[in-house]
């Protein structure tokens, strides 16, 4: 069964999870991943050198590692589920970590 909304608890796992990665792998401060929540969605922006854009959606299903990736796809302006076929898909796991991997493979700065 997949959760309605994504818990308090669960969001600030999230947000710490996308900060420790930022410090990580950023040396910019102008380059780096953000997160909206929708509903039972996480959205990971990320801002490169001032401009920011979305890169994937992720969809609760209750599991810290076991997140459902849609990739953003400019051509339709849309997150896409069923697209597998891109730089860095290997890197989706089901984990937050994964999906920010693959979004820099697949939209590099």
């Amino acid at each position: 069964m997949k959760a309605k909304g994504i818990p308090k608890d669960v969001k600030s796992q999230v947000e710490e999870i996308v900060t420790q990665y930022n410090r990580k792998n950023s040396n910019r401060d102008d380059c780096y991943y953000e997160v909206r929540f929708k509903g039972k969605y996480v959205c990971l922006d990320r801002c490169d050198y001032g401009n920011m854009g979305p890169i994937c959606r992720l969809t609760y299903t209750g599991k810290m590692d076991g997140w459902e990736f849609a990739i953003f796809k400019w051509s339709s302006e849309t997150y896409d589920p069923d697209e597998f076929m891109f730089p860095g898909s290997k890197h989706v796991d089901g984990t937050i970590e994964g999906a920010m991997m693959a979004g820099l493979e697949a939209y590099p700065i």
